[in-house]
């Protein structure tokens, strides 16, 4: 079935920097996606420290357990990835799996085990095909094709366009490099991180402070999206860096977070993280509106992002939007059932820049026509100010339509 392209996608795949210390290849195993690339590695050069973040549902899948043990040494040597069967709840021999693709990748890269991450996305309960997959990987790890387009779209299953996002930076004179490939499109509620991304760069920096910036950074970025309120199994965030871009004699690693060279990075690196997650939500199954929440004036930062999620994964909420309807009645319902302290007569709504509701009231300029018109295009934005404190939080999500119920009545057929 050739998938519809989300009418969010942006108009071209971006032209992304190479990134010293990484190889990268894919390749096709035949079992899932006839014809298709469904398995990505990434060979890293020795002394590349890496970062991660996982799911925090209570259902892991293997591959989330058995990157968990080895994030704790924070070195590594290779990721592979493989799309169409997410290794999640299959017990013993999920466990098998994961030991027959490291032990293969050992042979050839001659690493320990714990320098080797596995990410794996798909359905849930099935076993991934050990033999044609363990070749696949094979052929993979050979292939030094470095595309990276090619591995955005090895990794995605319901996505409908390949997701990426990349900056070169200055630090000490040396030009640095920061390249991001993400896939996700439904199942997304994450609490940590979400589906699978990863995030390479050459920069020299010690594995605490990647680990630091990560978790700081997940809160604007991955743990600030839903797509339909469900956390998926495998969610996975990966960051590594190999060092390569300032490899020398004089090169001091950055080892703290108040090390001012850490400022350009950041930014780009929370640039990066923010743009793959937006990307994801534009590629929300079945989407064809962006939704931009913000909730300000909440007792605290906690109330607010919970009214925020609230309203985000509101069924009712979603539907209106994607029917343009100014339904602000769906908003209120939302910001009530959150159960968090909020005082009716103060809350502002805007939808766009049409004030909807003001002290608690509907404002005498509300204009209904213009308010659905505003609605009618791509990127909406629902703004609401509870008026009693300094708390303040936003997330962004999508429309439900008539297509997630289809993508998801066919996933498996």
């Amino acid at each position: 079935m050739i998938k519809k392209i989300s009418p969010l996608a942006p108009d071209n795949f971006p032209k992304l920097p190479s990134v010293k210390g990484v190889l990268i290849g894919t390749a096709k195993s035949g079992t899932k996606y006839k014809g298709r690339r469904d398995i990505f590695t990434a060979i890293f050069e020795k002394g590349t420290a890496v970062a991660g973040a996982f799911t925090q549902s209570d259902v892991k899948a293997e591959p989330v357990e058995f990157c968990r043990k080895n994030i704790i040494d924070g070195s590594a040597r290779v990721l592979a990835v493989n799309a169409g069967f997410a290794n999640a709840f299959t017990g013993k021999k999920g466990k098998k799996i994961n030991k027959s693709i490291s032990s293969n990748i050992k042979k050839i890269i001659k690493c320990r085990e714990k320098d080797i991450f596995i990410c794996s996305t798909g359905v849930i309960g099935e076993n991934i095909p050990i033999r044609p997959t363990n070749k696949a990987i094979s052929v993979s790890l050979k292939t030094e094709e470095n595309k990276w387009e090619n591995a955005a779209k090895s990794i995605m299953t319901t996505d409908t366009f390949p997701k990426a996002a990349g900056k070169k930076i200055i630090i000490d004179d040396k030009e640095i490099s920061l390249v991001g490939i993400a896939k996700g499109s439904g199942m997304i509620s994450p609490n940590m991180a979400t589906m699978l991304a990863f995030i390479f760069t050459d920069a020299l920096i010690d594995k605490t402070v990647l680990q630091t910036l990560l978790n700081i950074e997940l809160r604007n970025s991955f743990n600030a999206i839903t797509v339909d309120g469900d956390t998926s199994t495998n969610d996975t965030v990966l960051a590594f860096a190999t060092g390569k871009a300032m490899d020398g004699k004089n090169e001091k690693i950055i080892s703290r977070t108040s090390d001012p060279r850490l400022k350009k990075f950041r930014e780009a690196f929370s640039e990066i993280m923010h743009d793959l997650a937006i990307q994801i939500i534009r590629d929300g199954e079945g989407a064809s509106k962006l939704i931009q929440i913000k909730v300000s004036g909440a007792e605290n930062t906690s109330s607010a992002k919970k009214i925020a999620r609230s309203i985000a994964d509101s069924p009712l909420v979603k539907t209106a939007v994607g029917a343009s309807d100014p339904n602000w009645g769906r908003i209120i319902m939302a910001i009530g059932k959150a159960k968090e302290k909020i005082n009716p007569k103060k809350i502002n709504l805007r939808i766009g820049s049409n004030t909807v509701i003001k002290n608690g009231e509907i404002s005498r300029s509300y204009s209904e026509i213009k308010t659905k018109k505003y609605m009618s295009g791509k990127d909406i934005l629902l703004d609401i100010n509870l008026g009693l404190g300094s708390g303040f939080s936003q997330i962004w999500t999508c429309d439900l339509t008539e297509g997630y119920i289809k993508i998801n009545a066919d996933y498996r057929s």
